[in-house]
């Protein structure tokens, strides 16, 4: 039995496609609120549903920990959380019902709960935390079980349900985020079946992963990015801070591989070269993957930290091959130093990887097509490929909201459906999809045999089955494409440009913060 029960509603299981992928990470924000609520001395235990086969684990989760206190605390450091996929949405109100029933108090965090406090409170919670959780949810417990006589109001960053309210719901002052984030205690790991998660990691790739985080937050402007739990807001932990992490994690898991999930890493000026020297001076250097800006890895020497520190593939957020399409989505960046960062990155042994979105306001075939001969150009690593998704909170949903039906999100995440009237229908975008990657694994797939055929030596099984793959890629990609084509003649009455709220330079400054009390 637990006082507390953590629990969060992504099932890798309801995400096709990316079940079939099969990179499983556990949750990390919920880790950090069990380890935080075990620091004020609570008794906590997990429900991980990344794995899980349904909620129904969730239901027998509740009748073995018999916890008073049911939280649902969503991933918030998990991107997929942060889209709001309506199939996790319907798990979480499976699950809040069922906590209800067992006559537990109800708790939900999470980007689509601070987006939508009133349908998680109708559909049985007690309380939901806006934007950060960690502090709001211990000072809630202390009110709820009688340590703290601090009442409900006086509690920031909460929603409870009030009847006397316009919307029959109480929503406190926001909470200022936590700066200090090295003050927190690191991830309660010891809460996960690690040995499940290293046994899939090893059969299905050969290597071992596990995820961290070193910053909250994201203080661009890009205006299709939600941002409902920090806002404009960015803090760092300290490098050695984070390397020290990755020490503990090396003594305890042995990981082969870190996954960095922050929005950003490294956006403070000379933090990966601290790290970078910290990770040599404890001799942790561990191969990972992480995101970055490509006008931040311009930097002086950014890209050589990287590669001290053990960057495997740097992801970074290319969006679209148009400068127009760039500057609309007031994105701050340049095609050019796109192309720069990615000869730089190879030049330096690191992998390149690009997310491209698709179907912004005002894009036109022509722009789809830029974008294609810059992924030719650049020769990326790997790819991830979506269309314009609004959020709300963003201001490219404020300009397109009355255009949203009553679907205003994915089921899962390879739905790829345009929510509002983009340039070209659903269906153009679906087979652009097709055309994208099969084109891009073709390309990939040629030059690595043309890279063999020097080293026949080094000819594997793999290979023969990769040269057989761009054969197929090469004889079916003209079908793919003469498909394109003829979507993009299907009546279709799409939304023209957006204006841009700022000029692409402004998009390119960080919000600046006022400092933290003794910075």
């Amino acid at each position: 039995m637990s006082e507390v029960l953590l629990g969060q509603s992504y099932y890798l299981r309801f995400d096709p496609k990316l079940w079939e992928a099969m990179q499983p990470y556990p949750p990390l924000g919920t880790l950090y609120a069990a380890s935080y609520l075990r620091s004020r001395g609570y008794d906590v235990a997990l429900f991980d549903a990344m794995l899980a086969e349904s909620e129904a684990e969730w239901d027998a989760a509740l009748d073995r920990e018999r916890p008073r206190f049911a939280v649902l605390y969503e991933d918030n450091f998990n991107y997929l959380s942060k889209m709001c996929l309506l199939r996790m949405r319907e798990a979480a109100f499976v699950m809040i019902r069922a906590a209800r029933e067992r006559g537990c108090t109800v708790i939900v965090a999470g980007s689509d709960a601070t987006d939508h406090a009133g349908r998680y409170l109708q559909a049985g919670a007690d309380f939901v935390l806006l934007g950060e959780g960690e502090y709001t949810l211990a000072e809630l417990l202390d009110h709820l079980t009688g340590r703290s006589d601090q009442p409900l109001e006086g509690i920031l960053g909460l929603a409870y349900p009030d009847p006397t309210q316009p919307d029959g719901v109480k929503r406190t002052p926001r909470r200022p985020d936590i700066r200090d984030l090295d003050a927190l205690p690191f991830p309660a790991w010891d809460l996960v079946d690690v040995p499940r998660y290293r046994d899939i990691w090893l059969r299905r790739h050969g290597y071992f992963s596990m995820n961290m985080v070193t910053t909250r937050g994201c203080p661009f402007h890009c205006n299709w990015c939600a941002k409902p739990i920090w806002g404009q807001r960015y803090n760092a932990r300290s490098p050695e801070n984070v390397a020290a992490e990755l020490k503990w994690l090396r003594d305890n898991f042995q990981p082969d591989h870190i996954w960095f999930v922050d929005d950003i890493m490294g956006l403070k000026p000379g933090w990966l070269q601290r790290y970078a020297d910290e990770v040599e001076r404890l001799g942790v250097r561990t191969p990972f993957k992480s995101l970055h800006r490509v006008d931040l890895l311009l930097r002086g020497d950014t890209i050589e930290a990287l590669a001290r520190a053990g960057a495997q593939i740097v992801w970074v957020g290319a969006e679209s091959g148009s400068q127009r399409i760039l500057d609309a989505m007031e994105k701050g960046t340049k095609v050019e130093q796109i192309v720069e960062v990615a000869r730089r990155l190879h030049a330096a042994g690191i992998q390149v990887g690009f997310f491209l979105q698709f179907g912004y306001p005002g894009e036109t075939r022509a722009d789809i097509e830029l974008t294609l001969q810059m992924v030719r150009d650049c020769q990326p690593d790997d790819i991830g490929v979506s269309v314009a998704y609004p959020l709300p909170g963003t201001p490219f949903h404020e300009r397109v909201k009355d255009q949203l039906g009553v679907k205003q999100n994915w089921l899962d995440s390879n739905d790829l459906a345009m929510l509002y009237r983009g340039p070209f229908t659903t269906e153009f975008y679906r087979q652009l999809h097709v055309v994208v990657h099969k084109e891009f694994r073709m390309r990939k797939h040629w030059r690595v045999l043309r890279g063999l055929a020097r080293r026949p030596g080094q000819l594997r099984r793999r290979h023969l089955r990769m040269a057989a793959a761009a054969v197929f890629y090469a004889a079916t990609l003209p079908l793919e494409r003469r498909r394109l084509d003829r979507l993009e003649k299907v009546p279709h009455q799409g939304v023209g440009p957006l204006p841009p709220t700022i000029s692409p330079e402004e998009a390119a400054i960080p919000t600046p913060q006022a400092p933290a009390e003794g910075d």
